[in-house]
């Protein structure tokens, strides 16, 4: 259990860009600059000034084109941080940010530093997924840069045929994950509406030559969904018979950074801050390559021991909704207040900008349990070829 110590890690400040649907609004932002705009609004809004900052670790998946050569220390000069502070980009692919936040806090508490920040960016628009994989050789055509060895020792499928797995054993419906993924929407059209979001910096981008669009919520929501049409939609690989994942009940590819500051208690209270938060367990786990996105199991379970806690305690939980089976397989192992359970919607609804989810899902959780009063949560996240990150931050 987590104690009041000086070298306590505490979240000082929490904040993200709005999503953007790929091809959007923020299709012509380059990476570098999203990433720029989230530090730049958490240091500004946590009152940490530049110079204090230890270090920057930046999450980001498809590290290649604008998001390559070290995407973190460019955003660290682009923002105008002084040239001191250090960066790094790190690929725990969609956990990477959450991964971030997690080695800021230990680097804090282990009295390395007093302030670094943990953060990530993914431009889906501007850099496509798998380019790292795929640089140079076309389009992507499946796992074919990952060793033979590793494939004849785990047939790693697509994520989209892990999903299909997850529904095929926990017996879900297509109904079932329709049914969660127009919730997802509703929910957060909710959130939207009613102005929760304080976590989002607006941001204008360049909408074509000569003309801007700003941007100040999260664009793939949808506030009217076409049911019958959702319904319908065919699976993406399955024939209807057998499958059940479609684009709807999925995660959207997106645009988006997020930055997370955190801070020493004894550092922040030197500066006269308030800490929002701390840090009561953090996790990364391992799963079985083929299914995949399963890790969120064992990763909560173990994140709720080593807090001395249980799923009844959580506030807030939010599971990266990567797909409706994946939260919803969560749901049926560990049978939550499902009102708790991304109570403001997810990836189906606000997109998955891969490398900043993490972090953005953590500022989105932050502002939920202020919002609501609530004391714990639990943010917890799916990742491909078998891992998963887990958190449990305790609001003060």
């Amino acid at each position: 259990m987590t104690t009041n110590t000086p070298n306590e890690a505490v979240i000082l400040g929490a904040v993200r860009t709005p999503f953007g649907r790929r091809g959007g609004a923020l299709r012509n932002t380059r990476p570098d600059e999203l990433l720029a705009t989230a530090l730049e609004g958490v240091l500004e809004r946590s009152g940490v000034p530049g110079e204090q900052i230890g270090d920057v670790l930046a999450g980001c998946v498809s590290q290649a084109g604008e998001q390559g050569a070290n995407i973190g220390r460019q955003a660290v000069l682009l923002a105008g941080l002084p040239a001191e502070v250090p960066a790094v980009s790190m690929n725990r692919m969609c956990g990477s940010s959450q991964f971030a936040v997690h080695a800021a806090s230990q680097a804090v508490a282990a009295g390395d530093l007093d302030f670094a920040i943990g953060c990530g960016v993914e431009s889906m628009s501007r850099v496509p997924m798998f380019l790292d994989l795929t640089l140079g050789k076309g389009d992507f055509q499946g796992f074919d840069g990952i060793h033979p060895d590793i494939l004849a020792r785990y047939p790693i499928p697509h994520q989209v045929e892990s999903a299909e797995l997850i529904a095929d054993h926990w017996a879900l419906t297509r109904r079932e994950l329709d049914d969660y993924a127009i919730e997802s929407h509703r929910r957060a059209e909710a959130a939207r509406a009613a102005g929760w979001h304080r976590e989002i910096l607006p941001m204008t981008g360049v909408d074509k030559p000569g003309a801007t669009i700003t941007l100040a919520h999260d664009e793939g929501i949808r506030a009217q969904i076409d049911e019958a049409r959702m319904r319908t939609m065919a699976p993406v690989f399955r024939d209807p018979d057998s499958g059940a994942v479609t684009a709807a009940n999925a995660s959207q590819m997106t645009d988006g950074a997020a930055a997370v500051l955190v801070g020493s208690r004894r550092a922040a209270e030197a500066l006269g801050l308030t800490p929002r938060a701390r840090f009561r367990a953090r996790v990364a786990v391992g799963s079985d390559p083929v299914m995949q996105l399963t890790g969120v199991i064992p990763a909560a379970q173990r994140a709720l021991d080593r807090a001395g806690l249980t799923i009844r305690d959580m506030d807030w939980i939010e599971v990266n909704e990567a797909f409706a089976s994946v939260a919803l397989c969560f749901a049926r192992e560990f049978r939550p207040d499902m009102a708790r359970l991304n109570p403001w919607g997810g990836a189906i609804a606000h997109g998955h900008p891969l490398g900043a989810t993490g972090a953005g899902l953590m500022a989105k959780m932050l502002t939920g349990l202020e919002h609501t009063g609530g004391q714990f949560g639990l943010q917890v996240m799916c990742i491909g070829h078998g891992m998963a990150t887990a958190t449990i931050i305790e609001r003060l």
